[in-house]
């Protein structure tokens, strides 16, 4: 399993580009920390998740 922004999630096996897109968030503003490390977007396509990984999300929104 892996923790996905505190959920366990059954991502293990996935690169973290395909979990996001089946997950909903393609083409939003995003920031990923994996294992306690922020990475760059460039990057999603070759991480691979692996059970006991942590993952955090978090989405940019605007407002006024």
């Amino acid at each position: 399993m892996v923790t996905i922004n505190g959920k366990a999630e059954q991502a293990a096996g996935r690169s973290i580009a395909a979990w996001l897109e089946a997950a909903g968030y393609g083409g939003r503003m995003i920031a990923v920390e994996y294992n306690g490390e922020i990475i760059s977007a460039a990057q999603y396509p070759q991480v691979i998740l692996h059970d006991g990984d942590v993952v955090e999300i978090v989405c940019f929104m605007g407002g006024g």
